[in-house]
């Protein structure tokens, strides 16, 4: 039979697919003589099992859970259902991928009516009834999901009755409260279960039954961790951070998870246990105080997190408790930190010598190279904007939106394609669902390791934790700072980095010259073998791509240049011309404008490599569809209304993305795209008149034919020799490709290259048409279809390996038999997208292409795939 579950004494080595993360520290901690309470960990496997078929908990999972009960017993010569030498247990969750508030706990297991009056005996009467009202609150919300707020408006009732707090209760009061929790379990038609026994095991399913609770649900999408994993249940003998002065809890990470500094950075409470300090109730102290307050244990932990740290050769987020002075390390894990953390924690474990630049590349996730390039506010917008507030500056960025008070209302604002910050006193994990939406989170409670701060810092979403100065009122949907009241609906904007809020919208920037990243990126692209391009159509564009590190532009488009007022003018002259003279003088015109506009990018791009797409788009996307805008364009042709209506009219297709588009258009009227290469060569001779020597790559779309790819060759070729004639000059070296964008042109991809000079797949038109799916209506039904598990992913956004995919990599071989060394590239949308590069790397893609700002974490995906495949 397979084992089902491991002591931490004997789980060394087994690996957190099957302990979890939590498990398998646990075990190796162990394993390294640290202060350990002592448990065991019962297997992923056990709950996928259990999850298929509850019987498996009954016939097979208990009988073991006694056996390892009975063992913990022996080990910490305490019992677990005995009046005497109280042993009491935590039941925790623990995911192969770190979930941090996503699953449940429960603390203090053990404990009833009898037994915490033993404990009150040997303990003493307020800690041993905290103890007791914990757990009767964490399992009622845990097992039977009774909201914690029911048993906290009970105990305040009581405290507000007595005139006097808990800590002062004597012991009739106290078995009053527990009397009204367990009133609490009766109105929901449930009872708190006396039996040790019993409550371990519905505990132990109910960690179980949390894999499928709706917000860790939620975080497995957003973090792309499988469903199939399971988490792993550790029962753990308790220690309490609750039981005195000299006893205490405490969160601490092993370097500044905000901006990666080598230092011990978190905090700790004295007298109370772990939820206390992630809840955020209680503002908790820095660790640095527990060098006062308890220096022996402070040195202690000092020393442990070093040895961690050496360990795992990574940061460390580690829980601690301290009772009556003796320290004990209840977890470790890779910390969860900020982009810019991440960045400058590899450089520096580099520097240090404790990882190489390779494993530093692949510590590194593209997502959070994106949120590096996060925006900032103006400086000067700044200094002339008062402070609201100011509170911990838990994840950098900056963000302006609508005030929120709860993730509902978040949820259906961000629907609605509205801005909104989430203002909480504290979040918890039911709020994760409107902490994605949100541009930025604000609570009013809570430290720097509160379960706001560390969420949002692993999103790379702004927070603003422990903003004191906000009253925060969610039942009457307003905040209170001084005199100044904000109500739900107003403009609120946050800055992460400092901490602070402002009222109203502030404008933002982007941040430039981070010397970390660019070291990163540097080492990236002495791996990679895919080069990464940018898509851009005008100057501004182009120049951003550069300074990203694109080695050149795999795309412009140049129907983007014709969407300026005067331009569009004179391509709808050109598109409703009535005769030869109409045509010419709106190619005259708009020549003029591409000219200028190709002069100014290559002047950019110089001896970079830029790809020119001819026309691509359907002639109606450049004319007006509304009465007004109809009238206003026939004014400015002097034709009459009606009659442009009609021209209009006669103009439409039925499925323009299958219609009259691409080389279609180039073939009917080949006068556009001689208009176009003329105005292009001709800036390639005035920049070449300068000294800068241009040598053009044009794209011709949307091919599906040999003989089409031909057609227009012949005529641009006669075009571009007439021009060399023209000017008296030696011919210029230039390339003429094609854009593979369709299924049909992927099987053909042999005959093509043989007319080719280069080929661009656009994925997202090959997507479009192999699937027959509108990339502008599948937002209708994909999450559906994702919910339904009949797709993973939006195949525009990832690629379709085992369709489109198949397609690219036929193209890719059926053109290499003809060339072997012809320039293949991507410049779709998935271009930029990481899974989708592992996959063009593989099959031997030259360049991908993306939209500027995902250049950077375009280039360390490449290098990554250089790595996986190495």
């Amino acid at each position: 039979m397979k084992k089902m579950i491991y002591a931490f004494t004997e789980g060394k080595g087994q690996g957190k697919e099957l302990l979890g993360g939590k498990g398998a520290n646990l075990a190796e901690m162990t394993s390294l003589n640290l202060p350990v309470p002592q448990g065991f960990t019962i297997t992923t496997e056990c709950c996928m099992n259990y999850l298929a078929d509850e019987q498996f908990f009954e016939n097979e999972l208990k009988t073991e859970i006694l056996k390892a009960v009975k063992t913990l017993e022996q080990e910490t010569a305490k019992s677990f259902t005995a009046s005497t030498n109280l042993l009491l247990v935590s039941v925790r969750s623990g995911a192969a991928f770190s979930m941090p508030g996503m699953m449940d706990t429960i603390l203090n297991l053990g404990l009833n009516d009898e037994r915490v009056q033993v404990f009150a005996k040997v303990t003493n009467l307020a800690f041993a009834y905290d103890c007791y009202r914990r757990l009767l609150q964490m399992y009622g919300d845990v097992v039977y999901g009774i909201p914690k707020d029911k048993f906290n408006q009970q105990l305040t009732a009581q405290e507000k009755k007595l005139s006097k707090t808990a800590i002062d209760f004597n012991q009739d009061e106290h078995i009053e409260v527990i009397k009204s929790y367990q009133d609490i379990y009766r109105n929901h038609h449930v009872s708190f279960p006396q039996d040790p026994i019993e409550q371990l095991f519905e505990a132990t399913q109910a960690v179980f039954k949390s894999w499928l609770n709706p917000r860790a649900d939620v975080y497995r999408k957003l973090n792309d961790i499988p469903d199939n994993l399971g988490t792993a249940v550790n029962i753990q003998a308790m220690v309490f951070g609750n039981s005195g002065d000299k006893s205490g809890t405490g969160v601490v990470f092993t370097r500044n998870p905000s901006t990666g500094e080598k230092q011990l950075f978190g905090e700790f409470l004295l007298n109370a246990q772990g939820e206390d300090v992630v809840a955020g109730i209680r503002t908790p102290l820095p660790i640095d105080a527990l060098a006062e307050q308890l220096p022996e244990a402070y040195q202690a932990f000092v020393q442990y997190a070093e040895q961690l740290e050496q360990y795992y050769l990574d940061m460390q987020d580690i829980e601690f408790t301290i009772e009556q002075g003796r320290l004990f390390i209840l977890q470790t894990r890779n910390g969860k930190r900020t982009a810019k953390a991440a960045v400058q924690i590899v450089l520096d474990l580099v520097s240090e010598g404790m990882i190489s630049k390779e494993e530093a590349l692949l510590r590194i996730t593209p997502s959070l190279i994106e949120q590096l390039i996060h925006p900032v506010f103006e400086t000067q917008a700044l200094k002339e904007t008062p402070i609201l507030a100011e509170g911990l500056p838990a994840s950098p960025g900056a963000a302006t939106g609508t005030i929120v008070f709860t993730a509902e209302k978040a949820k259906g604002l961000a629907n609605q394609g509205i801005n909104v910050i989430l203002v909480r006193q504290e979040t918890s994990p039911e709020d994760i669902e409107g902490m994605i939406v949100s541009e930025a989170i604000v609570t009013s409670r809570g430290g720097m390791t509160s379960h706001a701060a560390v969420v949002a810092r692993g999103m790379g979403t702004c927070c603003v934790a422990g903003c004191e100065a906000l009253i925060v009122n969610e039942d009457l949907k307003e905040i209170q700072c001084g005199d100044i009241t904000l109500t739900e609906g107003d403009i609120l904007s946050v800055d992460g980095s400092s901490g602070r809020l402002y009222v109203g919208e502030l404008p933002t920037v982007f941040e430039e010259n981070n010397q970390s990243l660019q070291q990163l990126l540097t080492w990236a692209d002495e791996v990679a073998h895919l080069k990464v391009r940018g898509n851009a159509e005008t100057p501004q564009e182009l120049a951003i791509a550069l300074d990203f590190g694109a080695t050149g532009i795999g795309l412009a488009r140049t129907e983007h240049m014709f969407f300026g007022e005067e331009r569009l003018l004179e391509m709808r002259r050109l598109i409703l011309s009535q005769d030869d003279n109409e045509i010419e003088t709106a190619l005259s015109r708009l020549l003029q404008f591409q000219q200028a506009d190709f002069y100014q990018m290559f002047k950019i791009i110089q001896d970079k490599p830029m790809v020119v797409r001819l026309l691509d788009p359907p002639m109606h996307e450049f004319l007006p569809h509304s009465p007004g805008e109809i009238k206003s364009l026939s004014q400015q042709l002097k034709r009459h209304p009606e009659e442009v209506a009609q021209h209009i009219a006669h103009l439409q297709e039925t499925n323009p993305m299958l219609g009259h588009r691409g080389c279609r258009l180039g073939i009917t009227q080949p006068l556009i795209y001689q208009m176009q290469v003329t105005a292009l060569f001709n800036s390639v001779l005035q920049l070449s008149q300068e000294g800068i020597i241009i040598q053009p790559e044009i794209m011709i779309p949307l091919i599906s034919e040999k003989a089409e790819l031909l057609e227009i060759k012949t005529f641009l070729t006669a075009t571009i020799d007439q021009i060399f004639e023209t000017h008296q000059i030696d011919p210029i070296p230039y390339e003429l490709g094609t854009m593979i964008e369709l299924p049909r042109a992927c099987l053909i991809a042999d005959q093509l290259a043989n007319e080719a000079d280069f080929f661009s797949f656009g994925t997202n038109d090959l997507t479009q048409m192999t699937y027959g799916f509108s990339r502008d209506d599948i937002g209708k039904f994909i999450t559906s279809y994702q919910e339904k598990h009949i797709m993973t992913s939006d195949p525009f956004q990832t690629l379709d390996q085992e369709g489109v995919g198949q397609l690219i990599k036929l193209a890719v071989k059926k053109a290499r038999s003809i060339k072997p060394d012809l320039t293949i590239g991507v410049c779709g949308e998935v271009g930029g997208d990481p899974h989708s590069i592992n996959f063009f790397h593989q099959i031997g893609i030259d360049y991908v292409s993306c939209s500027a700002y995902r250049i950077p974490a375009a280039r360390l995906a490449v290098a990554q795939a250089s790595l996986f495949n190495k």
